[in-house]
């Protein structure tokens, strides 16, 4: 029972009960004396009370694990206030008589061919079990269980399961390697990836019961190639291949060193006079400014001046790429600066293409790039300001706004615009790839933007239906099938949208205390339940309580269709659109008081802005103004 607000004094007689083997009250406000003395559980084995407000501790009838870390009490520098570090457990499945033959770095000797040692190529992953019963962590017989019932559950062949490198720790997660082995052959094909990895990720297989939750983090797995007999035998091809690398690689290293030294002397001059002198990747784009469309070149004095020198009062946000801050612009408007850290930044060439692509993008429903700083060793984005905040801290309600299911339509609606024009309109086509609900911000009218197209990738004209690609994205918004093919689409944006549209529903976190949400709620969903569809448990109170759910029943199958695992099955952009559009008009929501028009009409005709009556009339960013198709012409950025 961690994070739930309790206080008090923690009563002795609460460890005294038969059975009890594991007692974690972290992150409360219990208080005052803890007394463990007397008739304790033989069976107890860990009692994690860390960061509460304990004071005082008399524990002579314990002498097992008892975690006090964070609490008064540790002041006086206790036993009880150091954490043991992760132990081995003593097991590790018996791969037979096969388990010392020799294999290459990507193999492992197969315990299903023990009569004829071979090596295969194992799919593998890494299993996460949050409440484990102890006597089970140390006994081989339920890990044999457990093996059993993924053989079993996954329809593998016999001794086609191995568990080993299993950690474990008072308090903590029990965690270990699964490999899962061809019953034939030395690989899976990639049907037979997605057939195993489906029922771990989406938590259908259920672990014997005092395994307790769990979650299954895979690795990256590359399938079969087809079976086309090769005239060349297997070390001939090892012996090709390693040369080529070798022959290839001392021509880059003698390459690089001969134009480094020649280019040394010609960029110390030209970077303290042009800021764009190293931008080129050579030839006759060296040095080249970027081509923007209403972006403008920012120095580092006017950012600096602007942030009152990127003071810690004006910052407004931080992650892996920097810190975002707050500044009012020399013409009066305020912006978000987006600054880059040591070890985030860009090669050159990268950031220029990243804010060409992002000054090209212009549409009410994504957030627009002001413009840019690339001086002083510093990369800087420049974005107009959102006041509101993401739609995950709205939907905590860290935020003070009430969003009521109208406003949850209006910001899946908008967003959703926003998706399809990258994928639809924008030229070249834009795949996001890091759909999710801190990037969705809210302005002062809680219209959604969507932002933060650091991961985006351009998609070309040979390259339509997918491209091939190093998986990026966020746990719980991964597309799996991009995940196991690393082939992404726009359906691959599609899925991490059905993830939001499920979020804008039970105001929850996609994976909270190891339960995902799209199995959470694929699992509830009752067709006989013409109010709730079943959910009601799972439905965000602020919302449940309030008032009638328009359209819930068709939102959120239009939600469990983005999420569907086979990405041919799911809706594109496009189409979530207009059935959001259905949604809102056949239900009688009088959110949009004109009819809107899908994305398919954008350029052709222009339409009355469905959100016009919380904009100024003169807005020139609404859709009353602006023409997607508009023609621009490219001007370079000069530096100042």
């Amino acid at each position: 029972m961690d994070h739930d607000d309790l206080n008090g004094t923690i009563p002795s007689a609460m460890f005294s009960l038969p059975n009890l083997q594991q007692v974690s009250l972290a992150r409360n406000a219990f208080s005052g004396k803890l007394n463990m003395t007397g008739n304790i559980s033989s069976q107890l084995q860990v009692v994690n009370l860390t960061s509460n407000q304990i004071i005082e501790v008399n524990a002579t009838g314990y002498s097992n694990s008892l975690i006090l870390i964070e609490n008064p009490v540790c002041l006086d520098n206790i036993s009880f206030c150091t954490l043991k570090q992760k132990q081995q457990v003593p097991y590790a499945t018996n791969l037979g008589p096969c388990a010392a033959i020799p294999c290459p770095f990507d193999q492992s000797p197969s315990p299903v061919t023990s009569q004829n040692c071979a090596c295969t190529n194992p799919f593998q992953g890494l299993m996460i079990f949050q409440a484990p019963a102890f006597s089970d962590v140390i006994s081989p017989t339920m890990f044999q269980n457990l093996e059993s019932t993924l053989m079993q559950n996954l329809s593998l062949a016999p001794r086609s399961v191995a568990i080993s490198n299993v950690q474990f720790s008072p308090g903590k997660p029990l965690t270990f390697t699964v490999k899962i082995f061809p019953a034939s052959g030395t690989s899976f094909n990639r049907s037979e990836v997605i057939r195993i990895i489906s029922p771990l990720v989406n938590q259908t297989y259920k672990a014997p019961t005092n395994f307790g939750p769990y979650s299954f983090i895979a690795s990256t797995y590359f399938p079969a190639p087809s079976n086309k007999k090769s005239s060349m035998g297997k070390a001939a091809i090892i012996g090709i291949a390693i040369a080529g690398v070798v022959l290839i690689l001392g021509l880059i290293v003698v390459a690089i060193y001969a134009l480094r030294q020649k280019r040394i002397a010609k960029e110390a001059v030209e970077r303290t006079t042009n800021p764009f002198a190293s931008w080129g990747a050579g030839g006759t784009d060296n040095g080249d400014a970027p081509q923007l469309k209403g972006a403008r070149y920012f120095s580092f004095e006017e950012l600096k001046k602007c942030t009152n020198n990127f003071s810690e009062t004006h910052e407004i946000g931080s992650g892996g790429y920097g810190k975002v801050y707050k500044g009012t612009l020399a013409n009066g408007q305020i912006a978000a600066i987006k600054r880059a850290q040591q070890g985030s930044m860009q090669g050159a060439a990268e950031f220029k293409n990243e804010i060409e692509l992002l000054s090209r993008v212009h549409h009410k429903n994504l957030v627009s790039l002001v413009g840019f700083c690339y001086e002083q060793g510093e990369q800087m984005l420049v974005y107009e300001y959102i006041p509101y905040g993401t739609l995950r801290e709205n939907l905590m309600g860290k935020r003070g706004v009430n969003l009521d299911w109208k406003n949850r339509l209006r910001i899946a609606i908008g967003s959703a615009k926003g998706l399809a024009y990258l994928h639809e309109l924008a030229d070249p086509p834009i795949i996001h790839r890091d759909i999710k609900s801190t990037n969705i911000l809210l302005d002062e009218s809680l219209n959604a933007k969507v932002a933060d197209f650091g991961l985006s990738k351009l998609v070309s004209d040979t390259q339509k239906g997918h491209v091939s690609t190093q998986v990026k994205g966020t746990l719980g918004y991964l597309d799996p099938e991009y995940y196991m093919t690393q082939q992404l689409s726009e359906k691959s944006d599609v899925y991490s949208f059905g993830v939001v549209l499920l979020e804008l529903i039970t105001a929850s976190q996609p994976i909270e205390k190891g339960r995902y949400i799209v199995r959470e709620i694929r699992t509830a969903i009752d067709q006989y339940d013409q109010e709730y569809y079943g959910l009601k448990g799972l439905i965000d109170p602020k919302i449940r309580d309030s008032a009638k759910l328009i359209g819930f029943r068709r939102f959120v199958q239009l939600a469990m269709e983005c999420v569907e695992e086979s990405a041919v099955d799911r809706p594109t952009m496009n189409d979530v659109v207009k059935e959001l559009e259905i949604i809102i008009q056949n239900e009688g929501a009088r959110l949009l008081n004109s009819a809107s028009l899908s994305v398919e009409q954008f350029g052709n005709k222009k339409s009355q802005d469905p959100y016009a009556e919380h904009l100024p009339m003169n807005d020139e960013s609404s859709s009353n103004t602006f023409d997607y198709n508009s023609v621009y012409s490219y001007s370079a950025v000069q530096p100042k």
